[in-house]
């Protein structure tokens, strides 16, 4: 089977390079074309990243002397690939322009960014929690008059850690969470070189973060309506967002209260037993368990655990009653494979497995 060609576009940032690491030895997609700013266009990719490479493995030989393209040239781009996935540092007026640029060029777009989470026709989906929305592109593509190009994108990374573990829970009705998110810098695009500040030292501020840890939820659990995705009218969600300093994965603790409290026994089989649709297909990128449960007190740890299942599973533990809420939990994703690149990825499987890129 030929590969699929992909561009990267925002190539040289940390969440295209983490694409382009993830991409290196896929089985159904390949790095056809590295995009990126003007100022970066013409070099190699090798020379437009020059010391900023921040993966822990080396950059890929296939990408080194690539010639970067101008993000811009959407034409040219499109030209040359399949489909892209999106990752470009710009204001959100011009993510959303240059994203629907490339689908009105017939280029499906999975993105990375959160410049098109509420735009009503375009899924914002994790693919083990609402696949189906994927359903609504057809109405986006009836509004931008395409046959192929679309844009779909991934949620806010914080929320997974926490709204999968809720999601496996959604017959017991929640009906008030309560969750403190403790995030990496990877999660802001940097590392300690480029930010000392971080260095022991906590910041309780992330700006725009709180918004979306409490909404992005409600639209995951929303429905097709009228070729819209609507919300969901619950549960109740209130966050506190917090930097810490750690080099990848977010943390959650969770408050959580039920219409229909279940008991302990029945969540943590709830949370063994779920499994969706990237499991079913077998995606390349699936973890085959979503959910671990972790039995030690002490336990999900970031340093230890983020990676679990190649950093595409998401970890809970210390799950107990409380005096105030029904229960309280501890959740972990990776942010930048669950939660950004990797997410990106298993999206463009499923979408690839469902018929939507080809």
């Amino acid at each position: 089977m030929a590969k699929l060609k992909a561009a990267i576009l925002g190539a040289t940032g940390m969440v295209g390079q983490r694409f382009i690491q993830l991409l290196e030895n896929h089985p159904w997609f390949e790095v056809a074309v590295v995009a990126a700013s003007p100022r970066s266009a013409g070099k190699t990719y090798a020379e437009a990243v020059g010391d900023r490479w921040k993966m822990d493995t080396p950059m890929p030989a296939a990408v080194k002397d690539m010639v970067v393209m101008n993000v811009n040239e959407v034409e040219a781009v499109a030209a040359q690939v399949d489909f892209c996935f999106s990752a470009v540092d710009m204001t959100k007026d011009e993510i959303r322009a240059i994203e629907d640029a490339y689908a009105k060029a017939e280029v499906p777009v999975v993105s990375n960014n959160s410049a098109h989470r509420w735009t009503p026709d375009v899924p914002m989906v994790v693919p083990e929690l609402n696949p189906d929305h994927i359903e609504v592109i057809k109405y986006q593509q009836q509004r931008l008059g395409t046959k192929k190009g679309f844009v779909a994108c991934k949620p806010n990374c914080s929320i997974q850690s926490y709204t999968p573990a809720l999601h496996a829970l959604r017959e017991f009705e929640p009906t008030v969470v309560v969750a403190t998110t403790y995030q990496a810098i990877s999660g802001a695009g940097k590392n300690f070189k480029d930010w000392p500040e971080m260095i022991d030292n906590v910041i309780p501020y992330i700006g725009g973060e709180e918004e979306k840890s409490e909404q992005e939820p409600l639209r995951i659990w929303g429905h097709i309506e009228n070729g819209q995705i609507v919300k969901a009218e619950g549960p109740v969600i209130t966050t506190q967002c917090i930097r810490v300093p750690v080099t990848n994965g977010h943390m959650a603790a969770v408050f959580v209260s039920f219409k229909k409290k279940p008991t302990k026994e029945q969540i943590l089989e709830k949370w063994a037993s779920f499994k969706s649709v990237p499991q079913e297909l077998e995606l390349p990128s699936a973890p085959k368990q979503f959910i671990h449960y972790f039995e030690e007190d002490n336990r999900p740890q970031t340093g230890v655990d983020r990676d679990t299942e190649k950093g595409m599973a998401v970890c809970m533990g210390r799950l107990r009653e409380d005096k105030v809420y029904d229960y309280k939990f501890v959740g972990l994703s990776h942010n930048t494979l669950r939660g950004a690149a990797g997410g990106a990825v298993l999206m463009a499987e499923l979408l690839k497995a469902k018929g939507y890129i080809y």
